[in-house]
């Protein structure tokens, strides 16, 4: 990981302001049931090297979940870049956010290029094995989900915008609200109970209303033995 470059020079950066914000909120509420919070890493616009015989070779999906493989890389250091065989573990969620520069590719509409170097679709599909690969088209509002049986991808039915992945008691799916002070169709996670998976910020949000709310009963109660000639001091 500390040998093969993070990026390349001359790459573009991030296609807009859209992709980070949106490749975020997936992370923070990419929370599986099934998996201690330790063995859950997941991250946006990382490159992951997927080929030990050619370690130029590599894919950058906009974000992308693994289980069962140690938050920080060996336990102690953030990851520069996430490679496949090192770690042991390939990612089992892929998410990539279409564009108009990259849709082709991002559904396998193209063949790999001159130099034997495979499509997105293809490294996702046949060499990683990603058990579940999904797309999302922001000017559609819609997502596309994509599950591996045997060495091909078969699409979902997504029903109410929802997808639920039973493998980790975690579900996917569109909702409508105001993240980032933006009011708009996201994609996030859901628990089993439908609820949306809060963020730390919507944690402390809630915290405060919550304490609010506490402080307010209580002057309110205050407030009711004192009309009733009770010190409320004394009780």
């Amino acid at each position: 990981m500390y040998d093969l470059p993070s990026e390349e020079v001359g790459e573009p950066g991030l296609p807009d302001q859209y992709h980070p914000i949106q490749a975020e909120l997936l992370e923070q509420t990419f929370q599986p049931l099934t998996y201690s919070p330790e063995q859950v890493f997941s991250a946006m616009d990382l490159n992951i090297y997927y080929d030990a015989d050619n370690t130029r070779r590599y894919k950058r999906p906009d974000w992308f979940g693994v289980v069962g493989v140690p938050r920080l890389y060996e336990d102690r250091d953030l990851r520069m870049s996430y490679v496949i065989w090192q770690e042991g573990v390939n990612p089992f969620i892929v998410v990539e956010l279409l564009s108009p520069s990259t849709q082709a590719q991002d559904l396998g509409q193209v063949e790999s290029d001159p130099d034997g170097n495979p499509t997105k679709w293809e490294v996702y599909e046949q060499i990683l094995q990603v058990p579940y690969y999904v797309v999302y088209d922001r000017t559609q509002n819609s997502f596309r989900a994509f599950h591996l049986q045997g060495r091909q991808y078969q699409e979902l039915e997504i029903t109410d915008n929802r997808l639920w992945l039973e493998e980790l008691g975690l579900g996917l799916g569109l909702w409508q609200g105001n993240h980032k002070r933006i009011d708009r169709l996201w994609l996030r996670f859901y628990d089993d109970s439908l609820n949306w998976i809060p963020t730390s910020t919507e944690r402390e949000e809630q915290e405060r209303l919550e304490k609010e709310a506490a402080q307010a009963r209580a002057e309110r109660f205050r407030q009711l033995l004192i009309e009733n000639g009770i010190n409320p001091d004394e009780t």
